[in-house]
Protein backbone atom coordinates (compact mmCIF):
# COMPACT_ATOMS: atom_id res chain seq x y z
CA UNK A 1 0.00 0.00 0.00
CA UNK A 2 1.37 3.08 -0.89
CA UNK A 3 2.57 5.52 1.82
CA UNK A 4 1.55 9.73 2.10
CA UNK A 5 2.53 12.49 4.23
CA UNK A 6 -0.14 14.79 4.51
CA UNK A 7 -0.56 17.95 6.03
CA UNK A 8 -3.82 18.10 8.38
CA UNK A 9 -5.68 21.06 10.08
CA UNK A 10 -5.97 19.56 13.78
CA UNK A 11 -8.97 19.83 16.25
CA UNK A 12 -7.03 22.60 17.90
CA UNK A 13 -6.78 24.25 14.87
CA UNK A 14 -2.98 23.16 14.32
CA UNK A 15 -0.95 22.36 10.94
CA UNK A 16 0.43 18.97 11.67
CA UNK A 17 2.65 16.78 9.18
CA UNK A 18 1.50 12.77 9.22
CA UNK A 19 2.47 9.80 7.71
CA UNK A 20 -0.32 7.38 6.46
CA UNK A 21 -1.15 4.03 4.37
CA UNK A 22 -3.91 4.93 1.93
CA UNK A 23 -5.00 3.05 -1.36
CA UNK A 24 -4.80 6.70 -3.01
CA UNK A 25 -4.53 10.29 -2.45
CA UNK A 26 -8.50 10.25 -2.07
CA UNK A 27 -8.41 7.39 0.61
CA UNK A 28 -5.80 9.81 2.87
CA UNK A 29 -8.89 11.76 4.53
CA UNK A 30 -10.83 8.58 5.28
CA UNK A 31 -7.17 6.72 6.84
CA UNK A 32 -6.71 9.90 9.27
CA UNK A 33 -10.69 9.96 10.14
CA UNK A 34 -10.62 13.62 9.17
CA UNK A 35 -13.26 15.41 6.70
CA UNK A 36 -11.63 16.06 3.28
CA UNK A 37 -11.28 19.92 3.67
CA UNK A 38 -9.04 19.43 6.57
CA UNK A 39 -6.65 17.70 4.32
CA UNK A 40 -4.28 20.73 3.26
CA UNK A 41 -1.37 18.66 1.02
CA UNK A 42 -0.44 15.24 0.12
CA UNK A 43 2.26 13.88 -0.70
CA UNK A 44 3.47 10.44 -1.97
CA UNK A 45 6.48 8.79 -0.39
CA UNK A 46 8.65 6.80 -2.62
CA UNK A 47 9.45 2.93 -1.59
CA UNK A 48 13.32 4.18 -0.04
CA UNK A 49 11.59 6.94 2.08
CA UNK A 50 8.84 5.17 3.57
CA UNK A 51 11.45 2.24 4.00
CA UNK A 52 13.57 4.69 5.37
CA UNK A 53 10.77 6.16 8.16
CA UNK A 54 10.22 2.48 8.79
CA UNK A 55 13.20 1.25 10.18
CA UNK A 56 13.82 4.45 12.04
CA UNK A 57 11.13 3.24 13.97
CA UNK A 58 11.55 -0.33 13.94
CA UNK A 59 13.46 0.02 17.36
CA UNK A 60 10.87 1.88 18.76
CA UNK A 61 10.69 0.80 22.99
CA UNK A 62 7.72 -0.93 22.78
CA UNK A 63 8.04 -3.29 26.27
CA UNK A 64 9.03 0.00 28.13
CA UNK A 65 5.89 1.78 26.27
CA UNK A 66 3.37 -1.15 27.48
CA UNK A 67 5.13 -1.08 30.85
CA UNK A 68 5.22 2.70 31.71
CA UNK A 69 1.81 3.32 30.20
CA UNK A 70 0.15 0.43 32.37
CA UNK A 71 2.09 2.21 35.32
CA UNK A 72 0.54 5.61 34.62
CA UNK A 73 -3.32 4.24 33.75
CA UNK A 74 -3.08 2.45 37.19
CA UNK A 75 -2.08 5.56 39.49
CA UNK A 76 -5.47 7.08 38.04
CA UNK A 77 -3.68 9.13 35.33
CA UNK A 78 -6.18 9.33 32.00
CA UNK A 79 -4.99 7.79 28.38
CA UNK A 80 -4.23 10.60 26.83
CA UNK A 81 -2.34 12.65 29.68
CA UNK A 82 -0.12 9.40 30.15
CA UNK A 83 0.62 9.80 26.44
CA UNK A 84 1.30 13.16 26.76
CA UNK A 85 3.94 12.39 29.53
CA UNK A 86 5.57 9.40 27.66
CA UNK A 87 5.92 11.76 24.62
CA UNK A 88 7.13 14.01 26.95
CA UNK A 89 10.32 12.63 28.29
CA UNK A 90 11.32 11.07 25.30
CA UNK A 91 14.66 12.03 23.60
CA UNK A 92 14.49 10.08 19.95
CA UNK A 93 13.45 11.88 17.58
CA UNK A 94 11.48 8.77 15.32
CA UNK A 95 9.60 7.62 18.96
CA UNK A 96 8.27 11.14 19.87
CA UNK A 97 7.21 11.13 15.92
CA UNK A 98 4.98 8.05 16.26
CA UNK A 99 3.64 9.12 19.93
CA UNK A 100 2.35 11.69 18.64
CA UNK A 101 0.69 10.07 15.63
CA UNK A 102 -1.02 8.26 18.17
CA UNK A 103 -1.44 11.34 20.36
CA UNK A 104 -3.27 12.85 17.43
CA UNK A 105 -5.62 10.02 16.55
CA UNK A 106 -6.96 9.67 19.61
CA UNK A 107 -7.66 13.63 19.80
CA UNK A 108 -9.36 13.22 17.16
CA UNK A 109 -11.61 10.31 19.02
CA UNK A 110 -10.36 7.00 17.83
CA UNK A 111 -10.02 4.31 20.44
CA UNK A 112 -5.96 3.58 21.41
CA UNK A 113 -5.96 0.19 19.13
CA UNK A 114 -6.84 2.30 15.99
CA UNK A 115 -4.27 5.24 16.52
CA UNK A 116 -1.95 2.32 17.03
CA UNK A 117 -2.64 0.20 14.06
CA UNK A 118 -1.95 3.35 11.95
CA UNK A 119 1.81 3.36 13.01
CA UNK A 120 2.55 -0.32 11.86
CA UNK A 121 6.09 0.62 12.00
CA UNK A 122 5.98 0.86 15.86
CA UNK A 123 3.33 -1.50 16.85
CA UNK A 124 2.48 -5.15 15.96
CA UNK A 125 -0.64 -6.66 15.81
CA UNK A 126 0.10 -8.06 18.65
CA UNK A 127 -0.23 -5.38 20.81
CA UNK A 128 -2.94 -3.62 18.33
CA UNK A 129 -5.47 -6.78 19.49
CA UNK A 130 -4.47 -7.11 23.31
CA UNK A 131 -5.61 -2.94 23.88
CA UNK A 132 -8.62 -3.73 21.33
CA UNK A 133 -9.56 -6.14 23.79
CA UNK A 134 -9.03 -4.44 26.95
CA UNK A 135 -9.89 -0.81 26.32
CA UNK A 136 -13.53 -1.32 27.06
CA UNK A 137 -12.95 -3.38 30.05
CA UNK A 138 -11.40 -1.04 31.86
CA UNK A 139 -8.24 -3.96 32.12
CA UNK A 140 -5.94 -1.73 30.00
CA UNK A 141 -3.23 -1.99 32.23
CA UNK A 142 -3.30 -5.53 33.34
CA UNK A 143 -3.03 -6.53 29.65
CA UNK A 144 -0.36 -3.88 29.04
CA UNK A 145 1.64 -5.50 32.23
CA UNK A 146 1.21 -8.57 30.61
CA UNK A 147 2.24 -7.58 27.23
CA UNK A 148 5.32 -6.12 29.10
CA UNK A 149 6.09 -8.91 30.94
CA UNK A 150 6.24 -11.32 27.43
CA UNK A 151 8.53 -8.70 25.63
CA UNK A 152 10.60 -8.91 28.45
CA UNK A 153 10.56 -13.11 28.66
CA UNK A 154 11.84 -13.06 24.58
CA UNK A 155 14.20 -10.64 25.11
CA UNK A 156 15.70 -12.69 28.11
CA UNK A 157 15.68 -15.89 25.78
CA UNK A 158 17.28 -14.06 22.57
CA UNK A 159 19.57 -12.56 25.33
CA UNK A 160 20.40 -16.09 26.75
CA UNK A 161 21.31 -17.26 22.90
CA UNK A 162 23.10 -14.48 21.90
CA UNK A 163 25.41 -14.52 24.92
CA UNK A 164 25.81 -18.69 24.38
CA UNK A 165 26.89 -17.68 20.74
CA UNK A 166 29.17 -15.03 21.65
CA UNK A 167 32.25 -17.15 22.87
CA UNK A 168 32.04 -19.25 19.78
CA UNK A 169 32.30 -16.22 17.34
CA UNK A 170 34.98 -15.33 19.46
CA UNK A 171 36.99 -18.37 18.91
CA UNK A 172 36.26 -18.54 15.54
CA UNK A 173 36.89 -15.01 15.20
CA UNK A 174 40.70 -15.28 17.04
CA UNK A 175 41.54 -18.72 15.76
CA UNK A 176 40.67 -17.78 12.06
CA UNK A 177 42.93 -14.54 13.02
CA UNK A 178 46.02 -16.94 13.72
CA UNK A 179 45.32 -19.15 10.75
CA UNK A 180 45.72 -15.87 8.48
CA UNK A 181 48.69 -14.95 10.06
CA UNK A 182 50.42 -18.31 9.35
CA UNK A 183 49.41 -18.57 5.98
CA UNK A 184 49.93 -14.95 4.82
CA UNK A 185 53.13 -13.52 7.46
CA UNK A 186 54.67 -17.23 8.89
CA UNK A 187 54.41 -19.58 6.08
CA UNK A 188 56.14 -17.11 2.81
CA UNK A 189 59.28 -16.69 5.02
CA UNK A 190 59.36 -20.47 5.74
CA UNK A 191 58.54 -21.23 2.12
CA UNK A 192 62.00 -18.83 0.98
CA UNK A 193 64.17 -21.15 3.48
CA UNK A 194 62.88 -24.34 2.46
CA UNK A 195 62.88 -23.94 -1.45
CA UNK A 196 66.32 -24.39 -1.89
CA UNK A 197 66.11 -28.09 0.06
CA UNK A 198 66.52 -30.89 -2.17
CA UNK A 199 64.52 -33.31 -0.18
CA UNK A 200 61.85 -35.54 -0.60
CA UNK A 201 58.90 -33.27 0.93
CA UNK A 202 55.10 -34.96 2.17
CA UNK A 203 52.91 -33.47 -0.55
CA UNK A 204 50.71 -31.45 2.31
CA UNK A 205 54.17 -29.52 2.81
CA UNK A 206 54.73 -29.11 -0.56
CA UNK A 207 51.57 -27.97 -1.16
CA UNK A 208 51.72 -25.32 2.00
CA UNK A 209 54.94 -24.28 0.42
CA UNK A 210 53.56 -23.42 -2.85
CA UNK A 211 50.66 -21.70 -1.13
CA UNK A 212 53.18 -19.93 0.86
CA UNK A 213 55.41 -18.87 -2.38
CA UNK A 214 52.03 -17.43 -4.10
CA UNK A 215 51.16 -15.78 -1.05
CA UNK A 216 54.44 -14.31 -0.86
CA UNK A 217 54.54 -13.07 -4.60
CA UNK A 218 50.93 -11.90 -4.65
CA UNK A 219 49.27 -10.93 -0.94
CA UNK A 220 47.06 -8.28 -2.34
CA UNK A 221 45.52 -10.94 -4.61
CA UNK A 222 45.18 -13.58 -1.11
CA UNK A 223 43.39 -10.81 0.76
CA UNK A 224 40.86 -9.78 -2.55
CA UNK A 225 40.20 -13.06 -2.76
CA UNK A 226 39.20 -13.45 0.58
CA UNK A 227 37.22 -10.28 0.51
CA UNK A 228 35.37 -11.17 -2.44
CA UNK A 229 34.69 -14.90 -0.36
CA UNK A 230 33.00 -12.48 2.12
CA UNK A 231 31.59 -10.18 0.08
CA UNK A 232 29.81 -13.57 -1.87
CA UNK A 233 28.45 -14.67 1.88
CA UNK A 234 27.40 -11.67 3.07
CA UNK A 235 25.29 -11.41 -0.67
CA UNK A 236 23.91 -14.75 -0.02
CA UNK A 237 22.78 -14.15 3.51
CA UNK A 238 21.37 -11.48 2.57
CA UNK A 239 18.51 -13.92 0.43
CA UNK A 240 16.01 -13.73 1.88
CA UNK A 241 15.12 -17.61 0.81
CA UNK A 242 17.67 -18.80 0.98
CA UNK A 243 18.57 -17.82 4.83
CA UNK A 244 15.31 -19.03 5.33
CA UNK A 245 16.06 -22.38 4.04
CA UNK A 246 19.65 -22.15 6.46
CA UNK A 247 17.55 -21.05 9.25
CA UNK A 248 15.08 -24.01 8.58
CA UNK A 249 17.74 -26.56 8.59
CA UNK A 250 18.52 -25.87 12.16
CA UNK A 251 15.51 -27.55 12.96
CA UNK A 252 16.66 -30.27 11.45
CA UNK A 253 20.14 -30.91 13.59
CA UNK A 254 20.30 -33.55 15.91
CA UNK A 255 19.70 -32.17 19.76
CA UNK A 256 19.62 -28.39 18.65
CA UNK A 257 16.43 -28.91 15.95
CA UNK A 258 14.13 -30.75 18.98
CA UNK A 259 15.19 -28.01 21.51
CA UNK A 260 14.82 -24.73 19.35
CA UNK A 261 10.94 -26.20 18.43
CA UNK A 262 10.18 -26.61 21.63
CA UNK A 263 11.42 -22.57 22.53
CA UNK A 264 9.67 -22.13 19.86
CA UNK A 265 6.52 -24.11 20.60
CA UNK A 266 6.48 -21.72 23.80
CA UNK A 267 6.62 -18.62 22.45
CA UNK A 268 3.40 -20.06 20.79
CA UNK A 269 1.60 -21.04 24.31
CA UNK A 270 2.60 -17.70 26.12
CA UNK A 271 1.90 -15.00 23.03
CA UNK A 272 -1.56 -17.78 22.36
CA UNK A 273 -2.27 -18.07 26.41
CA UNK A 274 -2.19 -13.67 26.24
CA UNK A 275 -4.65 -13.08 23.55
CA UNK A 276 -7.19 -15.63 25.02
CA UNK A 277 -6.96 -13.78 28.92
CA UNK A 278 -7.39 -10.75 26.62
CA UNK A 279 -10.65 -12.12 25.39
CA UNK A 280 -9.40 -12.78 21.86
CA UNK A 281 -11.28 -15.35 20.41
CA UNK A 282 -9.25 -18.64 19.64
CA UNK A 283 -8.99 -17.75 15.29
CA UNK A 284 -8.13 -14.69 15.32
CA UNK A 285 -5.48 -15.26 17.81
CA UNK A 286 -3.77 -17.34 15.82
CA UNK A 287 -3.64 -15.55 12.80
CA UNK A 288 -2.59 -12.55 15.03
CA UNK A 289 0.39 -15.32 16.56
CA UNK A 290 1.08 -16.39 12.90
CA UNK A 291 3.46 -13.96 12.43
CA UNK A 292 4.99 -14.15 15.93
CA UNK A 293 5.98 -17.86 15.53
CA UNK A 294 9.49 -18.95 13.93
CA UNK A 295 9.10 -19.43 10.27
CA UNK A 296 9.25 -23.03 9.71
CA UNK A 297 5.66 -23.12 11.79
CA UNK A 298 3.76 -20.53 10.12
CA UNK A 299 2.15 -23.00 7.75
CA UNK A 300 1.28 -25.42 10.71
CA UNK A 301 -0.02 -22.18 12.31
CA UNK A 302 -2.20 -21.71 8.86
CA UNK A 303 -3.21 -24.43 8.54
CA UNK A 304 -4.76 -24.73 12.49
CA UNK A 305 -6.55 -21.79 11.56
CA UNK A 306 -8.47 -23.25 8.60
CA UNK A 307 -8.94 -26.41 10.77
CA UNK A 308 -10.55 -23.77 14.18
CA UNK A 309 -12.67 -22.32 11.05
CA UNK A 310 -14.26 -25.51 10.41
CA UNK A 311 -14.95 -26.19 13.86
CA UNK A 312 -12.25 -28.43 15.59
CA UNK A 313 -11.05 -28.33 19.80
CA UNK A 314 -7.81 -26.57 20.01
CA UNK A 315 -6.15 -29.38 21.62
CA UNK A 316 -7.28 -31.61 18.45
CA UNK A 317 -5.91 -29.08 15.78
CA UNK A 318 -2.58 -28.67 17.72
CA UNK A 319 -2.10 -32.25 18.34
CA UNK A 320 -2.87 -32.85 14.35
CA UNK A 321 -0.09 -30.06 13.31
CA UNK A 322 2.44 -31.24 15.39
CA UNK A 323 1.95 -27.59 17.55
CA UNK A 324 1.98 -29.07 21.34
CA UNK A 325 4.28 -31.06 23.15
CA UNK A 326 3.11 -33.89 25.58
CA UNK A 327 2.97 -31.47 28.31
CA UNK A 328 0.67 -28.87 26.35
CA UNK A 329 -1.14 -31.68 24.67
CA UNK A 330 -2.36 -32.52 28.27
CA UNK A 331 -2.52 -29.02 29.56
CA UNK A 332 -5.08 -27.54 26.66
CA UNK A 333 -7.28 -30.62 27.14
CA UNK A 334 -7.35 -29.65 30.77
CA UNK A 335 -8.32 -26.11 29.85
CA UNK A 336 -10.77 -27.34 27.74
CA UNK A 337 -12.49 -29.06 29.93
CA UNK A 338 -12.63 -26.53 32.81
CA UNK A 339 -12.80 -23.05 30.41
CA UNK A 340 -8.96 -22.13 31.61
CA UNK A 341 -7.28 -22.91 28.21
CA UNK A 342 -5.76 -19.28 28.95
CA UNK A 343 -4.44 -20.33 32.04
CA UNK A 344 -2.83 -24.13 30.95
CA UNK A 345 -1.07 -22.50 27.73
CA UNK A 346 0.48 -20.21 30.08
CA UNK A 347 1.35 -23.22 32.31
CA UNK A 348 3.02 -25.21 29.78
CA UNK A 349 4.84 -21.90 28.70
CA UNK A 350 6.15 -22.12 31.90
CA UNK A 351 6.95 -25.96 31.84
CA UNK A 352 9.46 -25.40 28.71
CA UNK A 353 10.83 -22.27 29.45
CA UNK A 354 14.13 -24.32 31.65
CA UNK A 355 14.32 -25.89 27.57
CA UNK A 356 16.27 -22.35 26.98
CA UNK A 357 18.52 -23.15 29.97
CA UNK A 358 19.50 -26.60 28.53
CA UNK A 359 19.84 -25.26 24.57
CA UNK A 360 22.69 -22.36 26.52
CA UNK A 361 24.10 -25.84 28.46
CA UNK A 362 24.30 -27.91 24.72
CA UNK A 363 25.88 -24.74 23.15
CA UNK A 364 28.64 -24.85 26.17
CA UNK A 365 29.46 -27.99 27.02
CA UNK A 366 29.26 -29.31 23.23
CA UNK A 367 29.92 -26.46 20.34
CA UNK A 368 32.64 -24.96 22.19
CA UNK A 369 34.98 -27.97 22.92
CA UNK A 370 33.96 -29.23 19.27
CA UNK A 371 35.27 -25.75 18.11
CA UNK A 372 38.31 -25.67 20.38
CA UNK A 373 39.22 -29.10 19.02
CA UNK A 374 39.04 -28.07 15.10
CA UNK A 375 41.16 -24.71 15.60
CA UNK A 376 44.00 -26.46 17.41
CA UNK A 377 43.93 -29.35 14.62
CA UNK A 378 43.83 -26.81 11.91
CA UNK A 379 46.57 -24.84 13.56
CA UNK A 380 48.58 -27.60 14.83
CA UNK A 381 47.99 -28.90 11.39
CA UNK A 382 50.11 -26.10 9.94
CA UNK A 383 52.78 -25.75 12.14
CA UNK A 384 53.67 -29.11 11.95
CA UNK A 385 53.52 -28.85 8.01
CA UNK A 386 55.83 -26.11 8.13
CA UNK A 387 58.27 -27.81 10.49
CA UNK A 388 58.17 -31.20 9.08
CA UNK A 389 60.99 -30.39 6.40
CA UNK A 390 62.83 -29.03 9.25
CA UNK A 391 62.86 -32.31 11.07
CA UNK A 392 63.71 -34.54 8.07
CA UNK A 393 67.10 -31.76 7.36
CA UNK A 394 67.85 -32.75 10.84
CA UNK A 395 68.03 -36.02 10.78
CA UNK A 396 69.72 -36.02 6.98
CA UNK A 397 72.20 -34.03 8.72
CA UNK A 398 72.91 -36.42 11.60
Amino acid sequence: MPSYQARVFGPDGAVRTQRIDAADRQSVAAALGVAPQHVLAVQELSTKTAERGTAKTKNFPLRLFSQELAVLLDAGIALLEALNTLREKEANGAVRQALDAVIDSVEQGLPLSAAMRRQPQAFDELVCAIVSANERTGQLSTALAQHAQYLAWVENLRSRLVAACIYPLMLLAVGGAVILFLLLFVLPRFAGILDGLNTDLPWASRMLILFGQTAGQHPGAVLGALAALLAVGAALWRNEALRLRLQASLWTLPGLGARLRVLALARLYRSLAMLLASGVPVLPALRIVQDVVAAPWRPAVGAACARIERGERLSEVLEGENLATPVARRMVRVGERSGEVAGMLERAAAFHDEEAVRLTELLTRAINPALMLVMGVLIGGIIVLMYLPIFQLAEQVQ
